[in-house]
């Protein structure tokens, strides 16, 4: 007898499959070059590969203790500590995850019940809408406007209500490359405090910051430790986005119920790559600051790229993406001048409309990443030198 009842859950029809693994498999579908994924495509550090190999050799490869080995939470807790004057104790606040986005879902669901507000900026890496919706939780956005991507400081204050469970604060800021500044930061606290809401923050982009801007932790102002959960992970610094190591510090009073979803959603992330990731957080400041420095050699190559083309580009200031406004090139949509581009051009990004609540607001957006070889950049500014003629041709 057939099903008759359907078999999709109500939450399942409220979000879409990610636009950016959608537009990575268009790019292999058509040969494309892809610019729309946030992966590298060059070798992660030698030290941290070689660590792997290390563990898996060592027979490294039954569960680590649920909420993640000693030696990584330890190296995470002293790296905070050392770069950031906070002080983390690994045994009460550190809860590793199956990579940053797991480290979000648990935290939400941990965190929120159903009916709670969240507030989010947008543009907003798209992932935190679903993560919404699975918790239960109801979204108040925020918009930051370009072309430095502010926010009104009036209009995140009247977001904050009795409702307000928490905010989510990505910086550096995925699709944007924003970094929000001290004083930014220092408004979103007051807030928090005021009406004793959690703050959420995803940092991963931390070390890759550009022009003189600095990365600061919201948990390092006065009063925030308390109530900020900070989110970070292997995959951006290291260049290992397919390790799923990632994790939480949160206070204390949070962290047995991160823990507690934390282990019936993954059990634990995988045993010997966090044993590599002890190794990572052991490298020394240069490496860093090295890491910085190349993708800002990459940034300005793309934006070299894009800008004499007709794109109105928004330089970043971190992270490795670059929005842009595609107003000027006649398509109707975002979505559909980014399949032209795949199918035509041979060049893959991500529509903006998949960053934006409503879909409208990103219709002349397209989002660019530069995390790739300079081969892979050269690949893409090769078949994009094409893109006057085929734009004339279609006309």
């Amino acid at each position: 007898m057939p099903i008759t009842k359907p078999r999709g859950s109500q939450k399942a029809t409220r979000f879409t499959e990610s636009v950016i693994r959608e537009m990575t498999r268009l790019a292999n579908q058509h040969g494309a070059v892809n610019l729309s994924q946030g992966f590298p495509d060059f070798a992660a550090p030698a030290a941290i590969k070689q660590a792997a190999r290390d563990a898996v050799l060592a027979d490294v490869n039954q569960y680590a203790v649920t909420w993640g080995a000693t030696p990584l939470r330890d190296a995470i807790a002293a790296d905070v500590s050392a770069r950031h004057g906070l002080a983390v104790d690994a045994d009460r606040q550190v809860t590793v995850c199956c990579g940053s986005t797991e480290a979000m879902m648990a935290t939400m669901m941990a965190v929120v019940d159903p009916g709670d507000e969240v507030i989010v900026f947008e543009p907003f890496y798209e992932n935190y809408g679903p993560d919404a919706v699975l918790s239960g939780a109801v979204p108040r956005f925020v918009s930051l406007r370009e072309p430095d991507w502010s926010f009104d400081p009036d209009e995140l204050a009247a977001a904050f209500s009795d409702k307000t469970r928490a905010i989510i604060i990505n910086t550096p800021n995925n699709p944007t490359g924003k970094v929000f500044t001290r004083e930014e930061l220092q408004l979103i606290a007051d807030l928090c405090e005021q009406w004793d809401v959690i703050a959420v923050t995803d940092e991963i982009y931390e070390h890759i910051v550009y022009d003189g801007a600095v990365h600061v932790p919201l948990a390092t102002l006065p009063g925030m430790a308390d109530r900020t959960v900070t989110i970070n992970s292997l995959s951006k610094t290291f260049s290992v986005t397919g390790w799923r190591v990632g994790w939480t510090i949160s206070p204390p009073s949070l962290t047995g119920a991160i823990r507690k979803v934390h282990d019936f959603l993954t059990v634990g992330a995988p045993a010997p790559l966090q044993q590599a990731g002890a190794i990572a957080l052991s490298l020394h400041a240069e490496y860093y600051q090295g890491l910085a420095a190349e993708y800002g050699r990459r940034r300005d190559v793309l934006l070299g790229i894009l800008e004499p083309l007709g794109f109105t580009c928004y330089a970043p200031r971190g992270a490795y993406y670059v929005m842009t406004d595609i107003g000027g090139f006649g398509f109707d949509t975002d979505i559909a001048f980014a399949r032209w581009l795949v199918t035509e051009v041979g060049v893959a990004a991500v529509p903006g409309s998949s960053f934006y609540r409503d879909a409208a607001r990103g219709r002349t957006r397209l989002r660019f990443c530069f995390c790739k070889k300079d081969e892979t950049l050269a690949a893409g500014a090769a078949r994009l030198q094409r893109l006057p003629a085929l734009l004339a041709a279609r006309r």
